[in-house]
């Protein structure tokens, strides 16, 4: 996002003396684009285009809390191109991306933008976020605040009591294996993905605790993995009544700032304070692609370990079977068998981390559909090895 579009939000909004007659064609498709709903997964491409660059700008989903850097950056250097055997270009025309970073061992070796989008801007995680918010748990362990992952829910979550989240623990929450019914069908206006986030709860409690503790028993907890959206905003809650912090607060004071991300962030809030805990962090591109350095480093921050040392090898590999051969999910990251691990977002978000090779890969984009299961993601899963070959070509070409 070019930064002139807060800027011209703000004054816009505030009554400030910015005119329509003053931006030129772009800034006025953007702006006349933006969405008037909370409703994202039913909003037209031109919508989403002029919207995941600042969501935390619109009016209805302007309420967030900012994540903030601190006093020094994280060097990302230039490196030397990898021999990627696809063309750039078309991929990114294909994908709908805005923004790829690639860093190999350090540095970066690609960085190239589209859809009118900037290094200097923010661009929504979607789905991204819920990896973060699965490191703040083990950081909420390593402080302990959370004593085990094997508590219950409830020992966290007081308002969840008498409901299926009764016999639910940490553990089976982070790796989404309630066994509580939950349907996240995003073309479906009914599905509780659709409707959760609109929910009005009682005075005091929080909205998706409100809506969750709803939700029947369809399995033993421990036996089903469902991907659940609304188990990860359950987290981000039971790490902020744990730790006693926002979530925001929480990441920024052990990641954030003291790992070196360039630029502040900001965490969109549900209805009653919380943030969205499974989405919606607005970031650089190239501090999606610092975090995935700072996974793949070990989750050290300024000096110090920010999860328990056994955390990223549990959290980083298959905890449930998902009915994709090859394929599992840890601690809210979707796992590989060769290694390699990523967190993704709908319409095209995503940081593939693989640490045999020193390899993160961070894109965003806008993809024609939301979910990751069709075409669209299987073709970035095609790029993520084809760079990953550009590595052992380089490596093999190193040693000869």
């Amino acid at each position: 996002m070019k930064k002139w579009i807060i800027g011209i939000l703000a004054v816009l909004l505030g009554g400030g003396a910015v005119t329509w007659a003053s931006l030129d064609e772009d800034q006025r498709n953007l702006l006349a684009n933006l969405p008037t709903d909370r409703n994202v997964l039913f909003w037209s491409t031109e919508q989403r285009d002029a919207a995941f660059r600042t969501l935390d700008a619109i009016p209805v989903l302007a309420k967030a809390r900012v994540i903030e850097s601190g006093n020094t950056i994280y060097p990302l250097p230039a490196g030397e191109a990898l021999p990627i055997a696809t063309n750039i270009d078309q991929y990114m025309k294909e994908q709908r991306t805005a923004a790829l970073v690639i860093v190999y061992d350090g540095k970066i070796v690609l960085e190239k933008y589209g859809l009118g989008f900037a290094a200097e801007g923010k661009w929504t995680s979607f789905s991204v976020a819920k990896s973060l918010t699965s490191t703040m748990v083990g950081a909420a362990v390593k402080d302990g605040h959370i004593k085990s992952l094997d508590d219950k829910v409830t020992d966290y979550i007081a308002d969840l009591k008498g409901s299926a989240y009764d016999d639910v623990t940490v553990r089976q929450l982070l790796t989404m294996t309630s066994g509580v019914r939950w349907n996240e069908d995003y073309t479906d206006p009914k599905s509780d993905v659709a409707l959760f986030n609109e929910h009005e709860a009682p005075d005091g409690e929080d909205a998706t605790v409100s809506y969750m503790k709803t939700l029947p028993r369809e399995a033993p907890a421990g036996s089903k993995w469902v991907y659940k959206t609304g188990e990860t905003n359950l987290i981000g809650v039971l790490v902020s009544e744990a730790s006693g912090k926002p979530l925001a607060e929480y990441l920024s004071e052990k990641v954030w700032a003291p790992f070196g991300m360039e630029q502040d962030a900001t965490w969109l809030l549900g209805s009653t304070g919380h943030e969205i805990g499974g989405c919606c962090i607005q970031a650089s591109t190239r501090d999606y692609a610092r975090f995935g350095q700072f996974i793949m480093n070990g989750a050290v921050a300024g000096g110090e370990k920010v999860v328990p040392d056994d955390w990223l090898a549990e959290a980083t590999t298959s905890q449930a079977e998902i009915g994709m051969p090859g394929r599992g999910y840890g601690f809210q990251w979707w796992t590989y068998d060769d290694g390699s691990f990523a967190a993704q977002g709908i319409f095209g978000q995503g940081i593939f981390i693989d640490p045999a090779r020193k390899l993160v890969i961070a894109s965003n984009g806008n993809w024609p559909v939301a979910s990751g299961q069709g075409a669209e993601g299987e073709q970035r899963i095609a790029f993520y090895r084809a760079v990953q070959d550009a590595v052992d070509t380089k490596l093999a070409a190193a040693n000869n």
